[in-house]
């Protein structure tokens, strides 16, 4: 895809889009620009932050670990489409959660490594970052640790494979795991532009509609269920 710019709708210039070169440049990105991943397409104003990047794990390290304001876990993985095994990367980012609910489980552990990557990164807290950066109150923030907590002991995490290029196998792949089975994984496709001292981001997201679906669809037989029970009692 090509952009136009354009000064007060005069000197159009066309821009083609940039190659990306390395892996550690998106990781980076994302780390330095967590709204380069697009969630509030999943719900209304959400926004990501980035706990740590390159976060240890017994099965590697994770390229991007991030959480909302529902403590909600993102566990984030990218790729270059010229990388010759970016097809096995929904397997390598579903084995690094098994790590992280298997051998991460417990929970002041975890905030303590969460603490140290935050001090090392804001010379900050934990606490003091997450309620400035979600605007919580004490209450807030006390609903994002029972989030957290609760996600980790189910094992309920959020998966986001980000690459420069996704091919459409890839897409049918994310959509059809999403469909059929309870893992949310989401593809964001990153369009890279340079124009002048500037650069230009352009993010997809792949994958959401099937997870609104399926939500939408468990909410409903939720809700016939207790007209069921009610209606018996």
């Amino acid at each position: 895809m090509t952009i136009i710019i354009s000064r007060s709708g005069r000197n159009a210039r066309v821009i083609e889009r940039s190659v990306i070169e390395k892996e550690e440049y998106l990781q980076e990105y994302i780390h330095e620009n967590p709204g380069s991943i697009p969630i509030y397409e999943i719900k209304e104003n959400r926004k990501l932050l980035v706990v740590a990047r390159e976060y240890e794990t017994v099965s590697g390290p994770i390229d991007a670990l991030a959480i909302d304001a529902d403590g909600d876990i993102y566990i984030v993985e990218t790729k270059l489409y010229r990388n010759t095994d970016k097809r096995k990367v929904v397997a390598q980012a579903l084995d690094y959660g098994a790590s992280l609910w298997r051998h991460s489980r417990n929970f002041e552990i975890l905030m303590e490594r969460f603490d140290n990557e935050i001090e090392k990164r804001f010379h900050t807290s934990f606490q003091e970052k997450v309620t400035e950066f979600f605007d919580l109150d004490e209450d807030g923030f006390t609903g994002l640790l029972d989030g957290i907590q609760n996600n980790l002991n189910t094992g309920t995490l959020r998966f986001v494979i980000m690459m420069d290029t996704m091919d459409e196998r890839l897409k049918d792949l994310i959509v059809y795991i999403n469909q059929n089975s309870n893992f949310d994984i989401y593809g964001v496709e990153l369009d890279h532009y340079e124009f002048e001292e500037y650069e230009i981001m352009i993010p997809r997201m792949f994958g959401v509609e099937p997870t609104m679906f399926r939500d939408g669809y468990s909410g409903i037989k939720a809700l016939i269920l207790r007209i069921k029970t009610t209606n018996c009692n």
